[in-house]
């Protein structure tokens, strides 16, 4: 295959850091064609989330089955969904279409601190999302919540957690370990029956941070088709979003938490 089609199906966001923007500069820069399904109009920047207009479900339904039935989509990345009806629409195409690759990005918080979840959609999130999903990537308070415990404070505890979220219908947890207060950044995948494997990188000393959970989800959305085997994907989006992250103090967007620098290799 010459090319490969990779679909964010997610929430927008105007300053370009996050949401779908991030997802399809991350698509871009690791050689998908990204294509994209939105969720909800966001007005936000890098300072926090001043509003949110949900997509209505039936359109959103609408967008997929248009898209979907006209483009081959080699992988999916889900971002943010905002309430259980949504949370149908795109388990409908998900049942209808078969994508070979579904990456889901469990969102629920904004970095700003912005719920852009539904508490009562947690449920949802859990029992029909979960089990369509190839692989989640909760960080460390998303996969509390989803399990309804205290954060993990360790990677023993991360893996636990990760095995926990593997008995709720997950084929493949990557749980991210930003949170943690170590000179080192791991994330842990873990898989039934398989040993973990962690990936580590140096903390990168930078407060541009804006959304690096969408461009990490997504980078491992573009790369699985195109790689052998998830943890090559992991490996290689998680030192993508290192050198975006390295790079981010050259950029100059807001006053806020600024982005990471999605083609870092570029430019």
């Amino acid at each position: 295959m010459s090319s490969f089609n990779i679909l964010s199906i997610a929430g927008t966001d105007p300053s370009g850091g996050a949401g779908i923007q991030a997802d399809l500069k991350a698509f871009s820069a690791l050689g998908g064609y990204g294509m994209s399904v939105v969720t909800a109009l966001v007005a936000q920047t890098t300072t926090g989330v001043a509003a949110v207009h949900r997509v209505p479900p039936e359109f959103i339904t609408r967008q997929l089955d248009v898209l979907l039935q006209d483009v081959r989509a080699d992988a999916v990345k889900i971002g943010m969904l905002g309430d259980t009806d949504v949370i149908a629409a795109v388990v409908g195409a998900l049942d209808a279409y078969r994508p070979p690759h579904v990456v889901l990005d469990p969102v629920m918080v904004a970095k700003s601190g912005d719920r852009l979840l539904a508490a009562d959609a947690i449920e949802a999130v859990r029992t029909e999302l979960l089990p369509r999903a190839d692989l989640i990537t909760p960080n460390l308070p998303e996969a509390a919540e989803l399990l309804g415990e205290p954060e993990a404070a360790d990677t023993a505890a991360m893996e636990a957690q990760a095995r926990r979220l593997l008995e709720l219908g997950a084929r493949r947890v990557l749980i991210k370990g930003g949170h943690l207060d170590t000179a080192q950044s791991t994330d842990l995948l873990v898989e039934p029956g398989a040993q973990a494997w962690a990936f580590s990188a140096p903390r990168v000393p930078t407060g541009n941070t804006h959304g690096t959970g969408c461009t990490l989800s997504s980078a491992i959305a573009a790369l699985l088709p195109q790689r052998d085997g998830c943890a090559a994907a992991v490996r290689e989006a998680k030192d993508y979003l290192t050198g975006a992250l390295r790079r981010a103090d050259e950029l100059d967007v807001g006053a806020g938490k600024g982005p990471v620098h999605h083609f870092h290799a570029w430019w």
